[in-house]
């Protein structure tokens, strides 16, 4: 890192996944010579997806760490310069604003582009971790197709969870919803909706135990919290966790807008947050969709948006300049 420490960039980047790629492809493709820091987890969260058969452009699937390998090619190939390095601080007092990578790597920069992504919430079972991506997954939308006539189970009482579940019911033979509390958070309209749907049945009051399974999910066992009587499901074959997502936003916390959960908030149909010249996009902004084809949208849509801020700020320096002349 020493050859860029005290540079000034165009643009900065923060994380890897479809969005922040997206981003460094287009404003590469811009000459905007974008650094892209690609964080703790280098490609995000589909590097631990094994296939992904709803990306426009693979239409035999690909591997999650392929895919974001094509990415991270594709936005070399135009010139931005992808970097394993982790920014652990931002100074947003004065523009260019000043960013530390892995707490030593001083750089500056015109614009950022926030492409942190979001973690989904797990229990953190050693089962559940060991069979991630083997019959355990966090996306429905991403993985349900997986487990046509199957019996699935899925872990959550909110809208997410319910919304998860009748999405599932498409594929599955029968969801089994568990849930710890004896009644659901979800809205009402998505309850009725759960509750109607014949194919979705509900363990009140159930915590999941272990996911059972070598190499794939091959059952679970689950517990009554009242009762403590302990039970194998054996024909479950597909475990879903819908229990929340978390942002990754901490380290901007205190001092960009975000909501209650930590999405960064945007302005209007622009990928700016609240400071000019900082930028959001993917699932670090986004709480409702939270696929790889909308972050990398997202992406898109921070790096034009980038640009055209530049372009902006050129001419009324060029402006302000000629008028001292």
């Amino acid at each position: 890192m020493k050859e860029i420490e005290g540079k000034e960039f165009n643009v900065v980047i923060i994380g890897s996944g479809p969005a922040g790629l997206t981003a460094a492809l287009y404003a590469a493709r811009a000459d905007l010579e974008p650094i892209i820091f690609e964080g703790p987890e280098p490609g995000g969260q589909l590097m631990q997806t094994t296939d992904v058969e709803n990306f426009p452009g693979y239409p035999e699937g690909v591997m999650g760490p392929k895919m974001m390998e094509d990415f991270r090619n594709q936005a070399t190939r135009f010139g931005a310069d992808c970097r394993y390095g982790y920014v652990t601080d931002v100074d947003f007092e004065k523009r260019p604003y000043k960013i530390t990578v892995d707490e030593k790597t001083t750089v500056y920069t015109k614009t950022i582009i926030i492409s942190t992504g979001a973690s989904a919430m797990w229990l953190n079972l050693p089962s559940e971790q060991r069979l991630r991506g083997k019959g355990v997954s966090a996306c429905a939308t991403c993985d349900g197709a997986f487990f046509r006539n199957e019996h699935v189970a899925i872990v959550g009482g909110g809208d997410t969870a319910m919304e998860e579940a009748l999405f599932l019911t498409k594929f599955a033979s029968k969801v089994s919803v568990i849930h710890r509390r004896d009644e659901l958070r979800a809205s009402k309209a998505m309850q009725n909706r759960a509750f109607e749907n014949k194919k979705i049945e509900f363990l009140w009051n159930t915590e999941l135990q272990e996911v059972l399974g070598d190499k794939v999910v091959e059952g679970i066992r689950v517990k009554n919290n009242k009762t403590g009587e302990e039970r194998i499901i054996e024909d479950v074959t597909g475990l879903f966790l819908a229990i929340g997502h978390k942002p990754n936003t901490d380290l901007f916390k205190g001092v960009l807008e975000m909501d209650d959960v930590g999405y960064l908030i945007t302005k209007g149909q622009s990928t700016e947050t609240d400071l000019p010249g900082v930028f959001a996009s993917g699932d670090a902004m986004d709480p409702v969709y939270r696929q790889a084809v909308t972050a990398a949208g997202t992406g898109c849509r921070a790096a034009l948006d980038a640009e055209r801020f530049l372009a902006d700020h050129e001419s009324e320096k060029a402006i302000a300049e000629s008028h001292w002349k």
